[in-house]
């Protein structure tokens, strides 16, 4: 059965996830994630991707990024991921690959479900049982997003920026999303879109998409399928 092609458009944010081969950890070492998010930075700029947010979990990848062509994400991943490779393998003496084949994304409604994703991104390791807290975890976005920390890696998204006036604020209204956990029904829809390559929007948004490319950009319903008349 052939692959689904990605839907990705240009100047529309897309939430990424890269899973390690067999769900096996592809970090091991600190080294590591400062590696990965060394070469994040260098290859979004090369590739025309603008980093919103990212978590780096011991054995996948979540990022949210907004590309500048139709081609940016798949060329980001294809360096990025290669280069991390090659490190991983002559490191560790290993061979082989390390990621679990095409990495999977999702379309995002910006409006309405990119403040909605950062936090399930972010909220990662707090899901996993890893941190009490985001701040706790180092290996995220949320440092920068939530608590101001320097980076020379992201670009705050326009709704992100929307949040206040100045960075204090933003900051402030930023962390008062995170008092409340997401609905199950928002982690289950976001999990859908983007494990099946999917749009995460309303269904308006939907079909709109869909109009312009052509093809189905939403999970099918359940059921017998209708005949044609």
């Amino acid at each position: 059965m052939p692959r689904r092609p990605r839907i990705i458009l240009p100047d529309v944010p897309l939430h990424i996830i890269q899973r390690g081969n067999n769900r096996q950890a592809c970090f091991f070492a600190d080294e590591d994630y400062c590696f990965y998010l060394d070469w994040l930075q260098e290859y979004s700029r090369k590739s025309g991707c603008a980093i919103h947010a990212y978590v780096l979990m011991t054995n996948h990848v979540h990022l949210l990024l907004t590309p500048k062509r139709k081609e940016s994400a798949g060329n980001l991943m294809k360096l990025l991921g290669q280069r991390y490779v090659q490190y991983i393998n002559r490191t560790y003496k290993r061979s082989g690959t390390l990621w679990e084949g095409r990495f999977r994304s999702s379309v995002i409604q910006q409006d309405t479900y990119l403040l909605t994703c950062q936090r399930y991104i972010e909220m990662n390791p707090v899901r996993a049982g890893m941190v009490k807290y985001p701040g706790d975890y180092r290996w995220s976005s949320y440092g920068v997003n939530g608590q101001g920390d320097p980076s020379k890696l992201l670009t705050q998204h326009p709704i992100y920026n929307d949040l206040g006036h100045n960075l204090k604020e933003r900051l402030s209204a930023y962390r008062e999303l995170f008092r409340h956990e997401l609905e199950p029904g928002e982690i289950d829809r976001i999990r859908k879109a983007t494990n099946g390559n999917f749009v995460l929007g309303t269904s308006r948004f939907q079909e709109e998409v869909g109009t312009i490319l052509d093809r189905r950009v939403a999970p099918g319903k359940a059921g017998r399928p209708r005949k044609r008349m």
